[in-house]
């Protein structure tokens, strides 16, 4: 590293910052950066001091503040305005966090989705599933935002409304995803749905929230159709012929409604139980 006084040539200095000549050679000109001397060669020197304001006007840039507001920080050396600043681009990134974070669990949703519909059509199975986080409508709930007679349009069009009023008031994550939750009858076969439900990104303290235990589920996929009833059949014979024991709530979820499902062919959903830890 170049030295001459104590100074750090345009090279040097670009080395110990990490950066390039040219970058040091723009922010001169721009004068976010001016070198702090000029040597009697006519050659511009910075001081190992300025590597800190080379620092700061990184973390400004890739926050994206303009260069006119870093500018004018660096210049004024205010400490209430450069708070101010920094307590602005703070919550601007908070912002892009949550955003970041929102968009990798729906996609990640997504992607666990699609990889179920692959599975054969109407064919029980059983595998390891991780907890769930529900935001969960009561039925009766829904019942009294839509007339008696509404279509399924008009449900679907209420559940996603409701689900997005729930998701601003209480700040939390939903992939928008629909399932139904079906307690178990006296015979042990789903009833009656009793809410209906979307994902969402963690335990919430609000009085919707519900959880899908984690655990080995019996779960099959019905691909093609948008009726669900064969696979409830199915379901509740291979129980009965297996002699499975299972317990808890039965859950069922559209898995290509982020892409796929906009025709009947096109349309998977899954319905899942969880079973006994003995049971086979």
């Amino acid at each position: 590293m170049d030295r001459k006084k104590g100074w750090l040539t345009s090279g040097g200095f670009a080395a110990l910052c990490g950066t390039t000549k040219e970058t040091l050679r723009h922010y001169k000109d721009v004068g976010l950066l001016p070198p702090a001397h000029q040597g009697e060669n006519g050659y511009f020197y910075y001081d190992v001091e300025q590597f800190y304001d080379f620092y700061a006007i990184s973390i400004f840039r890739q926050t994206g503040t303009p260069l006119e507001e870093i500018r004018r920080c660096l210049r004024g050396q205010d400490a209430v305005q450069t708070l101010a600043l920094l307590e602005g681009q703070r919550r601007r990134l908070e912002e892009e966090r949550n955003t970041l974070e929102h968009m990798n669990f729906v996609l990640s949703s997504a992607a666990r989705n699609l990889g179920f519909s692959s599975a054969p059509d109407l064919a029980p199975q059983v595998g390891w599933f991780e907890e769930e986080h529900l935001l969960a409508l009561p039925s009766e709930e829904l019942e009294q935002l839509m007339a008696p007679a509404a279509s399924e349009d008009e449900m679907m069009i209420a559940v996603l409304e409701r689900c997005q009023a729930l998701s601003v008031q209480y700040g939390i994550q939903t992939d928008y995803q629909l399932g139904a939750i079906h307690p178990r009858n006296s015979r042990g076969e789903p009833g009656a749905i009793s809410h209906l439900y979307t994902r969402i990104k963690g335990k919430a303290d609000l009085p919707y929230y519900m959880e899908k235990p984690a655990g080995r589920y019996l779960y099959l996929c019905c691909r093609g159709r948008w009726d669900l009833s064969e696979g409830y059949e199915a379901l509740r014979r291979h129980i009965l012929e297996r002699g499975l024991d299972t317990v808890g709530d039965f859950y069922a979820c559209d898995l290509a409604g982020f892409i796929l499902s906009a025709v009947e062919k096109n349309a998977a959903s899954m319905i899942s139980v969880r079973l006994l830890e003995e049971s086979g």
